[in-house]
């Protein structure tokens, strides 16, 4: 896994914000979220063993707060120490499972001037990238299968150049949505993910959301708990579809617990 971590404050609230209302917060937790984080705790559990995690981290409280979590969790982290706050978020949650968003700070990417083990990008079976500049990137490819999010940001991705051999991101957020004609080479997967309705996969086309397991809590970490779930199938040298009934699964799961990780 190479990308990035927010330490995220998780808020249980009575309503979502509005104005001149005042809100009471329900359950409080605190967890290293993010894309990045999420998706390497999942691969951690469905391997069931340790998941190298390439990251950018505040030299803070908060910086070593994540990686002594992130560990507990079972990923081992390698971090690029910056001389700038480790970003931060706010999520919100109503009864509904209904969410807010706020992060605050700059994204912190790594990059491949970073002093970091790059060699191992080349021992790993399946990579998935969240956040990295165009040198860094080009190097992921060293992998045996690799997967990124729109969120690593259109530019990066041209400028690149790199074969993916999956693009997967929000098919409900025009942030992340990205054409294959936008991209040369084109991913040889684009999968959008539309939430309760399941999703698109081209090739493939549309494929269902898995069950859930429990009663709907929030939906944060659904989509990178469902790339994770991918991913690791790919790298399994599973089908497509498998990976994604995999990944859905995943996202299944997330949905039902309060916290990225329950």
């Amino acid at each position: 896994m190479v990308g990035h971590i927010e330490w995220v404050q998780f808020l249980a609230v009575d309503q979502l914000p509005r104005p001149g209302a005042i809100g009471h917060a329900l359950r409080c937790l605190e967890e290293p979220a993010g894309g990045g984080a999420v998706v390497a705790v999942q691969m951690a559990r469905l391997t069931q063993q340790p998941v190298q995690f390439f990251t950018a981290l505040g030299r803070d409280a908060v910086g070593e707060a994540c990686v002594k979590r992130l560990e507990q969790l079972g990923l081992e982290v390698h971090v690029a120490w910056r001389e700038a706050p480790t970003r931060r978020g706010l999520s919100l949650v109503d009864g509904e499972g209904d969410r807010a968003i706020t992060v605050i700070g700059e994204r912190l990417t790594p990059t491949l001037e970073d002093p970091l083990p790059w060699t191992a990008l080349a021992e790993c079976d399946g990579l998935f990238v969240t956040a990295a500049d165009v040198p860094l990137l080009k190097a992921c490819r060293a992998a045996a299968v690799l997967a990124a999010t729109p969120r690593v940001r259109l530019p990066v991705l041209q400028e690149a150049g790199v074969a993916l051999d999956a693009l997967i991101g929000s098919g409900l957020d025009p942030a992340e949505r990205v054409d294959p004609e936008q991209l040369d080479p084109p991913p040889q997967t684009l999968i959008r993910t539309e939430g309760a309705a399941g999703g698109l996969s081209l090739p493939g086309g549309r494929f269902a959301p898995a069950p859930l397991p429990g009663p709907m809590v929030e939906s944060y970490g659904c989509g990178d708990s469902f790339a994770a779930g991918v991913v690791t199938g790919l790298a399994a040298r599973w089908s497509l579809a498998q990976a994604i009934a995999l990944g859905a699964q995943c996202g299944a799961a997330c949905a039902t617990r309060f916290g990225p990780y329950g």
